[in-house]
């Protein structure tokens, strides 16, 4: 616990309405998409590199733990103080500092939301494209921290691809730069592809080098209903083998499309046990070519029905239906499991029927779809009573994870592992790798100061606490 006189010398750094210590207040701070709660003592919200700077050097000095924080968008714990300590929130670092067009490159604080840098950028003909479900709420610095993907990651990539340097925070104040505002550079180790996906616990982000592209000219947004997953499943691998890699394919199961459908007050096929939501883009004869392609084959191989957006308002139509799985899926359970397993594409039909063996054999509710096209699959499993429930949804989980792994796959495609997935770690890792993975993290933080207790530490408690 800190104590309040040495809280108090925050006050020499921060004004005190940045600076956040009334129980009620703090409760904002303690917890994340994961619904994990912890009890951070004070939680500070600082807007540029100097204050954090001088913050982390406080932090050092009075050996206090350090958590950083965006929007508290993540599903796996990593923004939750589990054990007391500092919430440093980035929130009100939020501004775009530069959009160079000439090198295609945007200079951005960490706050900054990324569906507003998405927006920017396209006005001026450009395009960022990780694009994570939570884009309207979801800060830069975060999607670094836990390098976000997202539907768009099949063509374009995850965060870490656009990410061309950064700066950082470290520990007792001092500020790192890594990378270059240039498409190459070898110059020594790669610390900025090291920093993506560390989950805060190396330094503090606080500015990021973007590398932009250009904008598609042309897109084309389809809807197509199968009658079984393993369908769908071959239908994708047909397309691949056409030479065509769509920007977006999305799968869904028969339980993810009974809840949206209600949800929505939707009219959807009864026959219909999966779904896939494709788009294509580019140059507007090459979408054509390829969409017409695809519904060739999709309604003259394998007889199943497509629906093309004409309208814009048909594309948010269909775009929102599989927006709308999360919050539909509570219809069939008030608690939900949500995992990102991914496997390699060719194992997808065997996971899926992998999925729904698992969920018999625990007699548990379980709705599946994401992002098929890279073999990254949401499992959500849902349940009522976490008493009576949570051992066999514990158990369910660790049985999909080795079969996961035995189909040469990873428990986690995009989400981190934070807090709830760090008992499994040693599933996907040998020793040796955790082992050099712990020996960085006490080079960047010999002291275990910055967002302790995650990834490397089991807490079983919190973590199914789920």
């Amino acid at each position: 616990m800190l104590s309040a006189s040495r809280i108090k010398k925050i006050e020499d750094i921060l004004p005190s309405s940045r600076i956040i210590s009334s129980p009620a207040a703090l409760l904002t701070y303690s917890t994340d998409a994961s619904n994990l709660i912890g009890s951070p003592d004070i939680a500070v919200l600082p807007r540029n590199t100097e204050e954090v700077s001088k913050l982390l050097a406080w932090s050092y000095k009075e050996r206090a733990t350090v958590i950083p924080r965006g929007s508290g968008t993540g599903v796996t714990g990593g923004a939750v103080p589990v054990s007391g300590g500092m919430v440093l929130c980035l929130s009100q670092m939020d501004r775009i500092l530069e959009i160079d067009r000439s090198n295609m490159l945007a200079v951005v604080e960490p706050g900054v939301i990324t569906g507003d840098l998405q927006d920017e950028v396209e006005k001026l003909g450009l395009f960022y494209p990780p694009d994570p479900s939570s884009l309207k709420a979801c800060t830069i610095g975060g999607n670094i921290a836990e390098n976000a993907g997202g539907p768009k990651a099949l063509k374009y990539g995850v965060t870490r691809d656009y990410c061309l340097g950064l700066e950082i925070a470290l520990l007792d104040g001092q500020i790192l730069h890594t990378g270059t505002r240039t498409q190459k550079s070898v110059v020594g180790y790669d610390l900025t592809r090291l920093l993506v996906g560390s989950e805060g616990t190396l330094g503090v982000i606080t500015k990021v080098f973007l590398r932009l592209i250009h904008r598609p000219d042309a897109v084309c947004t389809m809807q197509a209903k199968f009658s079984s997953v393993e369908k769908a499943v071959a239908a994708i691998n047909e397309i691949f083998r056409m030479g065509i890699i769509p920007s977006v394919m999305e799968l869904m199961d028969e339980k993810s499309i009974k809840c949206v459908s209600s949800y929505l007050d939707l009219d959807f096929p009864k026959d219909k046990g999966a779904m896939l939501l494709i788009e294509v883009d580019g140059k507007p004869d090459n979408v054509r070519e390829q969409a017409d392609r695809i519904k060739t084959l999709l309604t003259c191989v394998f007889s199943e029905e497509v629906e093309e957006a004409l309208t814009e308002e048909d594309r948010e139509g269909i775009i929102n239906f599989r927006r709308s799985i999360s919050p539909a899926i509570y219809r069939i359970g008030k608690n939900k499991i949500n995992e990102d397993i991914c496997v390699p594409r060719d194992r997808l039909a065997d996971c899926f029927g992998g999925l729904q063996k698992i969920a018999e054999k625990f007699d548990l509710k379980m709705a599946n779809f994401g992002h098929a096209g890279d073999g990254n699959i949401h499992v959500n499993i849902m349940i009522d009573d976490k008493t009576k429930d949570g051992a066999r949804a514990e158990a369910a989980v660790r049985e999909i994870f080795k079969m996961t792994l035995a189909m040469g796959g990873t428990i986690s495609g995009e989400h981190g592992i934070g807090v709830t997935k760090a008992p499994y770690l040693g599933m996907e890792l040998d020793a040796s790798s955790i082992r050099i993975m712990k020996e960085i993290k006490a080079s960047f933080d010999p002291l275990g100061l910055l967002n302790p207790g995650k990834i490397f530490h089991n807490h079983p408690q919190m973590a199914s606490s789920l």
